[in-house]
């Protein structure tokens, strides 16, 4: 009898130690996603809603008869081809998905993890860090491929002919600055290793890539933190500055 108790106390005490942990990692973010959802429902995330449409209209367009190249030539991006194609291409790349993996699962990580970073982070944020973070695992595919497979980093020459697109990089980059804004250090180390052991377990280009986006996560959370506020501080620091030369010459006006 007394065994069972001690069992019951144990359960009864590992339950609230749980719930703080709950809190203390996710608590701040659902406050904030509470209070818009709540005030503008699907209004909150437009940029999110977009994002997510765009996804299923090139999936669909992708499988329709002659598709698939009116596609490739808008939104496809390859190591092979030439950088300026590339960079013109990059914006809608992280909006074309794979042809061989199920769209649903790009569908829910753009509009979930979009639509949380749109509220945390802010709107222009998020498409600075998507797109900032997509283009580095474009530049890091072709550097490998030019440095070749005989490096540790580098690549194959087929890796020349891969399609590069998805949002994946960009989603790996948003959940760690979320992690990082609001302090959910257990989440965000959870998709580190995450994305290292699918590195190391399928050492392929996309994986390499995600570790690529996860380094240019922190580099520009990091700076965010660091200098986030320093510009505005300065600025208001200018604007005080005129306010009292301005009324020192107005005072000493006779």
């Amino acid at each position: 009898m007394s065994q069972r108790t001690h069992a019951g106390d144990v359960r009864r005490g590992v339950v609230p130690l749980l719930r703080r942990a709950v809190v203390a990692e996710w608590g701040t973010l659902f406050a904030t996603l509470r209070e818009q959802l709540a005030r503008k429902r699907f209004a909150a995330v437009p940029l999110a809603v977009v994002a997510t449409f765009l996804i299923l209209l090139f999936s669909i367009v992708q499988h329709l008869p002659g598709g698939e190249g009116f596609v490739t030539r808008i939104g496809v991006v390859k190591a092979g081809l030439p950088l300026d194609v590339s960079l013109l291409r990059t914006p809608l790349s992280l909006y074309v998905p794979a042809l061989d993996l199920p769209v649903w699962g790009a569908l829910a990580q753009v509009l979930v993890v979009f639509g949380i970073a749109e509220i945390v982070l802010g709107r222009r944020m998020t498409l600075v860090v998507a797109y900032a973070c997509t283009l580095a695992g474009t530049i890091f595919a072709r550097i490998g491929l030019h440095i070749g497979p005989d490096h540790l980093f580098g690549f194959p020459a087929w890796i020349a002919h891969a399609r590069d697109t998805g949002p994946s990089a960009a989603v790996v980059a948003l959940a760690i600055c979320i992690a990082w804004k609001c302090r959910a250090w257990a989440t965000g180390a959870a998709v580190i290793g995450t994305m290292i052991a699918e590195a190391v377990a399928i050492p392929n280009l996309a994986g390499l890539e995600h570790i690529v986006a996860l380094i240019s996560a922190v580099l520009i959370a990091a700076t965010a933190e660091v200098f986030g506020s320093y510009w505005p501080r300065v600025l208001s620091g200018v604007g005080a500055a005129r306010l009292v030369a301005a009324e020192g010459r107005r005072t000493a006006l006779p």
